[in-house]
């Protein structure tokens, strides 16, 4: 490709994300064409990164629906690449149409990459296949050792005699557009993670990023891409399976497209919320943030132990910053089950003097009975060492604020539970990123997030989780018993659970 032109198309992409911030920050649509109709493509790029020193952006998702709408219209708008990497990817609404907009993106020349880890994974065969076979898509299968060309006898093989290594799965989530912007944090591509989930919703914690710290996003994408433990579709699944037709891809093709034109999978209310962005954001005030921005991650195969613990490079550089707290630390993590030496570690903070506050699901609104089994065991001790927890409601408060069609929602209210995984230190340093607090996180998944040293950022976070935390939202698990709120189908499945060995993995 022409230097030039490659260039040209940089810098479009970045006169975009100049224009979508503005949005955010409640600038009128006529303005910034306005403004960018005036600027050169250097100017444009100058004007937002030039005068930051090199330094990164970042703008907190703390709603769904903002979080659809930016990646959604970042892929409209790609010129170039995209590059893709998710645990889960379901084949439900928001799968389907997340699907469709990168073949579309393909369709006008975009290089698409798709990495997706093995273990959730319930895509067709068929249609893995067309969209592969499509000469500017590529999709790649993390550890396939359960589903995408596993036999049931190889699947048990693997988890009789594989025990780790079929453990050993890729919890990262990033999304990447023309190595410019770049988007990690909770969110998996499904209903449940941007408010359209009709029975369960996650209150999760995106960061939309922006600079040099995009550059070590892609360098991570780009070690996965090449590792062995990443393995092509075709190779998975070219045996056995008869190759598609023309004819057959064709109609893949379209109906993916027929099923995103259609007003009852595609939402009217959606559409218009991308051609009307202004509107939609407007009241949005938090523009993107410029400072210092660490990227954290781990390797393909997360340790190279043998045994289910080693620690990672990401559980060293969390312990690092939550060492060097002085004042406080408030966590927010879905599962709370401390590793070997996590209680005795944040027991040594507070006899320093520092407050350890941590925001969690309770027994009524966990989606994993199998982990809060695990934290149940814990409770007594985390709560003795002095660590306050507060337990999210089923059906807090806040949701009416978070999940913007709450009123479309509001006769049949689903259950809306913790899946952001955060950290503020001492009002200062902010962790974003898809780290639980449990050992699954700390030696066996790769898992990846930003650091971000900014007092405004953090502050800002730091009171979406206390609020989180009021009454009104959460129990406080040391002045009454969260547990006593769930059904009697919960606590029975969970005290089964808790009857079995299973701590290591969770």
């Amino acid at each position: 490709m022409n230097p030039s032109v490659q260039f040209c198309r940089h810098s479009s992409l970045v006169v975009r994300v100049f224009i979508i911030l503005l949005l955010f920050a409640g600038v009128e649509l006529s303005q910034v064409d306005q403004h960018a109709a005036a600027m050169t493509l250097e100017q444009a790029k100058l004007e937002i990164t030039g005068s930051n020193n090199g330094k990164s952006g970042a703008y907190i998702f703390e709603k769904g629906e903002e979080a659809l709408l930016a990646r959604a219209w970042l892929t409209d708008h790609a010129v170039r690449a995209i590059d893709v990497q998710y645990f889960i990817w379901s084949t439900d609404n928001i799968g389907i149409l997340a699907a469709e907009a990168l073949l579309r993106a393909a369709e006008r020349g975009v290089k698409v990459r798709v990495i997706v880890d093995d273990l959730l994974i319930d895509a067709p065969d068929s249609s893995m296949i067309a969209l592969n076979a499509h000469p500017n898509i590529d999709i790649r299968i993390y550890n396939p050792k359960h589903s995408v060309g596993i036999s049931t006898l190889d699947r048990l093989w693997n988890l009789v005699f594989n025990f780790r290594s079929s453990n050993q799965r890729m919890h990262d989530k990033t999304f990447t557009v023309d190595s410019s912007v770049s988007i990690t944090g909770g969110r998996n591509m499904a209903d449940e993670y941007f408010d359209y989930n009709r029975k369960y919703n996650f209150r999760d914690r995106d960061v939309l990023l922006i600079g040099s710290v995009v550059e070590d996003v892609e360098n991570n994408f780009t070690a996965f891409w090449n590792s062995t433990f990443v393995v092509p579709i075709d190779k998975l699944l070219g045996k056995g399976i008869a190759p598609l037709s023309a004819e057959d891809q064709s109609k893949i093709y379209d109906d993916l497209h027929a099923y995103s034109l259609s007003p009852v999978n595609f939402e009217p209310a959606v559409r218009e919320a991308l051609q009307l962005l202004p509107e939609k954001f407007q009241l949005l005030q938090q523009v993107m943030t410029w400072g210092d921005i660490a990227f954290t991650h781990d390797i393909p195969g997360k340790n190279r132990t043998d045994t289910l613990d080693g620690g990672s490079d990401t559980l060293d550089g969390l312990v690092k910053a939550l060492s060097e707290a002085k004042k406080s630390v408030v966590i927010q993590s879905p599962y709370l089950i401390m590793p070997d030496g996590g209680i005795e570690f944040f027991r040594e903070l507070i006899k320093r003097g520092v407050t350890v506050t941590i925001s969690t699901n309770s027994l009524a609104s966990t989606d994993n009975l199998q982990a809060f089994s695990g934290y149940s065991k814990q409770r007594d001790d985390i709560l003795e060492a002095g660590i306050d927890v507060f337990e999210f409601k089923p059906n807090p408060e806040i949701q009416r604020d978070l999940i913007e069609r709450y009123g479309a929602l509001e006769k049949a209210v689903p259950t809306f539970a913790i899946h952001a995984k955060t950290m503020v230190i001492d009002g200062e340093t902010l962790f974003v990123g898809t780290f639980n607090l449990d050992p699954r996180s700390a030696h066996l998944n790769t898992e990846v997030g930003v650091l971000i040293t900014d007092k405004i950022l953090a502050t800002k976070v730091g009171r979406a989780i206390d609020r989180d935390m009021r009454p009104e939202n959460s129990w406080n698990s040391s002045e009454e018993d969260p547990d006593s709120y769930a059904t009697f189908g919960k606590k029975m499945k969970m005290y089964f659970w808790r009857l079995w060995p299973i701590d290591p993995i969770l």
